[in-house]
């Protein structure tokens, strides 16, 4: 048994921590508001982003974060990463040089547009970082669905022990050392899944569908290869299965989002009927500036940008996709 807080108490970090105490694990649950956590506990569940999947009475909980850090060998950390910058800032000093950070967060650094573990790298220079990433909806992990993702790090050692840490009858975790390559796919492929739900919004259909996945997939892998990731990673759990899942299931924040923005609903009031963060929509903005850094082509992803933020018509999208120059695949 090891000590794990799992900081970030939303679908994935709840579902996570699940996981870890099924592993018999210690396991506390850290959330921002004190009112969720006494929610948490009175009704032994997680109402607002668990719904009906009962906690177990060993789980720990806490809205203070050096209760959370401390004596800990595992820090999970399972906060959006718009709020991966100032969670970390107000962890400073209260983590252990020994204690293993774990990012589960698929996103990019708002202020940087760095990726997770690099911004958790910087915060915490004498502790060891690895990513767990992977086709995974909470609800279905918390359900003990089969499951496989994942863990990715730069030190063998650690790569192993999330390996071991996450492991069980219903979570199967492979190794991969390519932690940029784990990243990206789990980032970009947000982007696709607001591309495949606006398109079925629109009203198009399975073909639409794959021609979006397969394309996306070589946007992802264009730009993914020329910031340092490995090809074949990509056409992995953490490239193609997550796109497949994110892209296809009922689950998905981004291809729900995507859906009303193609029945013509403003982001805006998406995002306040949803409740819950659409990681795509600032992982599109940036990927963006980074396909433009780099000198890469992502034709799906510069469409889905003017959309967000240049008001381009919605209903123009796939005109604008099909009728661009022809190529060879």
């Amino acid at each position: 048994m090891v000590k794990v807080a799992v900081i970030g108490a939303g679908s994935w970090g709840t579902a996570l921590g699940l996981v870890l105490h099924e592993n018999g694990h210690e396991v506390t649950l850290w959330s921002l508001e004190q009112s969720h956590i006494d929610e948490m506990r009175r009704l032994g569940e997680n109402p607002a982003f668990l719904p009906g999947v009962k906690l177990p009475q060993g789980l720990l909980f806490t809205s203070d974060l050096a209760e959370a850090a401390a004596d800990k060998q595992f820090l999970i950390m399972a906060v959006p990463s718009h709020a991966m910058r100032p969670v970390s800032q107000n962890l400073q000093g209260l983590v252990a040089a020994d204690t293993i950070l774990v990012s589960v967060a698929k996103g990019f650094d708002l202020q940087t547009h760095v990726r997770m573990s690099e911004l958790l790298q910087a915060a915490f220079p004498q502790n060891k970082v690895a990513v767990l990433s992977g086709p995974s909806h909470a609800e279905e992990v918390s359900r003990k669905i089969p499951t496989a993702v994942v863990a990715a790090a730069d030190d063998e050692q650690v790569m192993r022990a999330v390996q071991e840490l996450f492991s069980n009858g219903y979570m199967r975790v492979y190794a991969n050392p390519d932690v940029v390559g784990v990243e990206l796919g789990g980032s970009l492929k947000n982007i696709i899944a607001l591309a495949s739900g606006i398109c079925y919004g629109l009203g198009c259909g399975d073909n639409t569908e794959a021609a979006v996945l397969t394309r996306g997939l070589k946007e992802i892998v264009r730009l993914g290869v020329k910031m340092g990731a490995r090809v074949d990673t990509f056409y992995g759990l953490s490239g193609m299965g997550d796109l497949v899942v994110t892209c296809g299931s009922r689950h998905s924040r981004n291809r729900t989002a995507g859906m009303m923005l193609g029945q013509g609903k403003k982001l805006a009031d998406i995002q306040s009927e949803m409740g819950m963060v659409v990681e795509g929509i600032n992982a599109t903005r940036i990927a963006y500036e980074l396909a433009r850094e780099q000198g890469v082509e992502m034709p799906i992803t510069d469409s889905i940008y003017r959309v967000l933020y240049e008001d381009y018509p919605i209903e123009q999208l796939k005109i604008g996709l099909m009728q661009r120059d022809k190529k060879s695949e």
